[in-house]
């Protein structure tokens, strides 16, 4: 049982007004014991211990709550609130004391299972660095090392990358689920866009580029899929022998694998691995990209807000407005009327007999409504609306912004294929995406875009199929432009 002994009431203390600062000292003495900044060395007495909990107390809030848990008691000071919180900690199991017989010191530590529950709140804080993208090439590597060399550590190896793959997949499809009900927050929150946008930047170039874009490309189960159906193959079609001495050291090293004592303990290793790479294939995979396209159309909305919302900074009216104010009062008098002769349309002139027609009036159909009832619309239904009308309005993409795009893309030169447009972060791949938009967009007096489709499709490093368009920059009255 696990709720037994010393852990008999094991998450008490994290179920109390006090439970953010207790988690916050587990991560400050998680970090002393096991991080890079550790000194392994010597162990921590009693006194080093409150001082560490000190530190963690500054930055940890307190919870308030409306009736005070009967498990909590008030502190005075930081001291004696990092005392209580020591003593609740070894009281229900998370720390141990060790005495030394030789010198009747007594040292603290974390016990075995306190260590794996502070684990993943260190985890999720952020401060840890992880190499999640690499447990297919290491699935890889493991069963080959094992058919070369016939260690079963090897093919146990292989089992447990092959298990981490899916939980790599379902932690990354979780955060970008979270960063997209975050991003729908603010919005509802009618927080700042701003905020929003570079938490989307941050997010993609950080996380996205180093991660996501190598467990889609180098580190891809589709590319290492074959490669290790063949060696799990391979590993079937050993000799007897090795197969059975494989058998004694898996049953022996692995007992807890067993489940059917007639079974091969040695087929059941390879068929695990062989359904994980099977289900990481064909459902993780699909639902990383489906959780990432979900994610992007997201940040799309908000990305396009924030273009609307910063589109009056480029209003051309405020210019002139702001150039008129500098001129003498003489010279802004003759423009103001100069443009009031262009802008007057009031034009008075006899009507033409023959241009009147009487047309033969419709019958304007009755509608009976008289069964229909119109309720009021309560505040959910007012915020569904807005935010229905914000997604369908929101995400124009600039034109002004998309033109320089497509001219610095140019370098001087007048035509260019769609898929050698240049990405060098997030907002060049939502400009790429959209790139067909120039054909529409406003043109100057002198040049404008023409944009013409190949009728082939093209793959890059972003979309697996996209249509291929040719973008080429033509004066005004001329047909074509050299390349």
């Amino acid at each position: 049982m696990f709720f037994s002994d010393d852990r008999k009431h094991f998450f008490r203390p994290l179920n109390s007004k006090y439970r953010e600062q207790i988690v916050e000292c587990l991560r400050e003495l998680y970090a002393c014991l096991y991080s890079s900044v550790a000194d392994y060395r010597r162990a921590l007495n009693r006194e080093q211990l409150v001082e560490i909990f000190q530190e963690a107390l500054v930055r940890a809030p307190l919870l308030d709550e409306d009736v005070a848990n009967e498990h909590t008691a008030p502190a005075r000071s930081e001291r004696e609130q990092a005392n209580w919180i020591l003593n609740q900690l070894l009281d229900y199991g998370w720390l141990e004391r060790l005495v030394d017989e030789a010198t009747l010191q007594s040292s603290y530590a974390f016990t075995r299972v306190g260590r794996l529950f502070t684990q993943p709140m260190v985890e999720t804080a952020g401060g840890r660095f992880r190499t999640r993208h690499r447990n297919t090439r290491n699935t890889r590597n493991a069963m080959q090392s094992f058919l070369d060399k016939g260690e079963v550590y090897d093919l146990l190896d292989a089992f447990e990358y092959s298990e981490r793959i899916i939980s790599d997949f379902s932690d990354v499809i979780a955060e970008l689920d979270e960063r997209k009900r975050q991003l729908v927050r603010e919005v509802e929150a009618q927080q700042i866009v701003q905020h929003a946008s570079d938490e989307f930047f941050d997010f993609m170039e950080k996380r996205f580029m180093p991660d996501l874009a190598v467990r889609l490309s180098a580190d891809s189960v589709e590319k290492y899929r074959d490669e290790i159906q063949t060696l799990i193959n391979n590993a079937r079609r050993k000799r007897k022998e090795f197969k059975a001495d494989a058998e004694r050291e898996l049953r022996k090293v692995a007992p807890e694998l067993i489940g059917d004592p007639k079974r091969s303990l040695y087929l059941t290793v390879l068929d695990g691995i062989e359904s994980r790479m099977h289900s990481a294939a064909e459902t993780m995979l699909p639902a990383l990209r489906h959780a990432l396209n979900s994610f992007t159309r997201r940040a799309d909305i908000i990305i396009r807000q924030l273009s609307y919302s910063t589109a009056g900074h480029q209003n051309r009216l405020l210019e002139i407005c702001q150039q008129l104010c500098e001129l003498p009062a003489e010279e802004q008098a003759q423009r103001l009327v100069a443009a009031g002769e262009v802008l007057s349309s009031l034009n008075v002139a006899m009507v033409d007999p023959g241009a009147l027609r009487i047309h033969t009036g419709r019958v304007r159909r009755v509608v009976n409504t008289t069964v229909e009832s119109h309720g009021e619309v309560d505040r959910e239904s007012r915020k569904r609306l807005f935010l229905h009308q914000a997604v369908e309005s929101a995400f124009a993409v600039n034109s002004q912004a998309q033109r320089e795009y497509v001219v610095a893309a140019l370098s001087g030169g007048h035509r260019l294929r769609s898929q050698n447009l240049p990405v060098h972060n997030a907002k060049e791949l939502l400009m790429s995406a959209h790139v067909i938009e120039l054909g529409a967009a406003g043109n100057s007096s002198e040049y404008r875009f023409q944009v013409e489709a190949t009728g082939q499709l093209v793959s890059t490093d972003y979309f697996e199929t996209c249509d291929e368009f040719v973008i080429e920059l033509k004066e005004q009255g001329q047909d074509s432009h050299a390349e």
